[in-house]
């Protein structure tokens, strides 16, 4: 049974993600930073999926501590891995000079600081797999700066770097890596902005591209991946 790790997975694109690989018959291992709605979720799953198991575990992936310790919970039940996606991620508006102190550590720490410690600790046991997909969420702010973007901006353009040398680095060893950057796209946090929902893309859109990104043949592999509203950014 293949395995697929998914951080902030009980929102947004994270669930849709996970909805889709779950289809698949994916073992999966899901972490957020609410109990209830990973039981929740988990149980939602199980009524569907009964064959596949379903690992959860509360984490606040700002925090290394936390971030560790879903690692070290994971290879606790697994000894295999085949799809790592670093979802989990915190958008706060504003620009570099108005911004609160401390927003740029706290983004960078959720951003790009839990995507690194996570992937170096889950590839020691991709690794002697010589396989492998870890797709990191970025943004279309990671390729350029927009209004109130500030701080938020600075830590995608962080990742997507990150990703660049995480693809260098595996190319060799059979692991691929995916960066994806969506344009606007529904999730909660867009609840009751007045704007007519076909200017946001769907979750499952994302989704439905980064499954078929993992289906391809191990000898190929999408390095980068923009998708925006078919009206463009917002």
């Amino acid at each position: 049974m293949s395995k697929l790790i998914v951080t902030g997975a009980t929102k947004g694109i994270g669930k849709a993600v996970v909805e889709a690989f779950a289809a698949e018959g994916f073992d999966l291992a899901l972490c957020a930073r609410t109990l209830n709605d990973l039981e929740a979720f988990k149980a939602a799953l199980n009524s569907k999926y009964p064959d596949i198991q379903i690992l959860i575990k509360v984490a606040d992936m700002s925090s290394k501590e936390d971030v560790l310790a879903f690692a070290e919970f994971i290879k606790s039940h697994w000894n295999e891995v085949d799809v790592l996606i670093n979802n989990a991620g915190v958008f706060f508006p504003g620009e570099v000079h108005k911004e609160a102190d401390g927003v740029l550590e706290t983004m960078m720490e959720t951003n790009l600081y839990s995507a690194y410690y996570l992937t170096r600790s889950i590839l020691p046991i991709m690794l002697p797999q010589k396989s492998g997909h870890i797709f990191n969420m970025c943004s279309v702010a990671s390729l350029f700066a927009y209004p109130n973007g500030g701080a938020y901006s600075i830590t995608k353009f962080a990742l997507l770097g990150f990703s660049k040398v995480l693809r260098e680095e595996l190319k060799e060893k059979g692991i691929r890596v995916t960066s994806i950057m969506p344009g606007a796209t529904w999730s909660n946090s867009w609840a009751g902005i007045d704007l007519p929902r076909e200017r946001l893309m769907e979750a499952a859109d994302i989704a439905s591209a980064i499954l078929n990104a993992w289906k391809m043949s191990p000898t190929a592999v999408v390095e980068e991946m923009i998708i925006r509203p078919q009206l463009g950014d917002l």
